[in-house]
């Protein structure tokens, strides 16, 4: 295994433990509820890319107003880019989502959300003009979409992500994705 991936797997590792140790004595508290499949294409430079990801509710309510309130929950996901000469760069990404959303699901029930995360990629080149400085990744992105179908299972958004270094280390040639995201309620 190389080094990344090795340093990627085991960053990956450590988020799925760290994000729950409040119930580390409930073995379903670990069980993902959701199930996700996202697709995107790169903001003027031509890359294409796809993740899979699992979800965790975080089941809790913040600046409840009417039928709205903020929630969240965590995504990990792993997934690849592909640049226009082939080039491939793999992916693995966990990510705290803050989102407005409804109490009480309406047929169709819209939502914004926003959050930043960590992504470990490797290699950490898309092509001989996009160098991002590094393996480690911030990923930022705002979205939006509704929840539809028998109790909300279904769940169909857009995002509009940034990825980078943050500045971290040179060169910070960052990547923006327009993604379209089907996620599966499990719940």
């Amino acid at each position: 295994m190389s080094k990344n991936l090795t340093a990627a797997v085991s960053f990956f590792g450590f988020c799925a433990v760290a994000a729950n140790p409040c119930y580390a004595a409930d073995a379903a508290s670990f069980a993902s509820d959701g199930a996700s499949f996202e697709a995107g294409l790169g903001v003027r430079n031509g890359a294409e890319m796809w993740r899979i990801g699992v979800t965790k509710d975080w089941k809790r309510k913040w600046l409840e107003i009417g039928n709205w309130h903020v929630g969240g929950y965590f995504e990990a996901q792993i997934g690849q880019w592909g640049g226009s000469n082939k080039h491939t760069v793999s992916d693995l990404g966990f990510t705290p989502v803050f989102r407005l959303q409804q109490t009480s699901l309406s047929p169709i029930a819209p939502y914004v959300e926003g959050a930043i995360g960590f992504h470990v990629i490797t290699p950490a080149s898309l092509d001989e003009n996009r160098h991002f400085g590094g393996a480690f990744q911030f990923g930022d992105h705002v979205g939006a979409g509704a929840r539809f179908g028998e109790r909300g299972r279904y769940d169909l958004g857009l995002r509009f992500q940034h990825l980078s270094n943050g500045g971290i280390k040179k060169p910070n040639n960052g990547i923006n994705f327009l993604q379209a995201r089907l996620l599966y309620h499990l719940d």
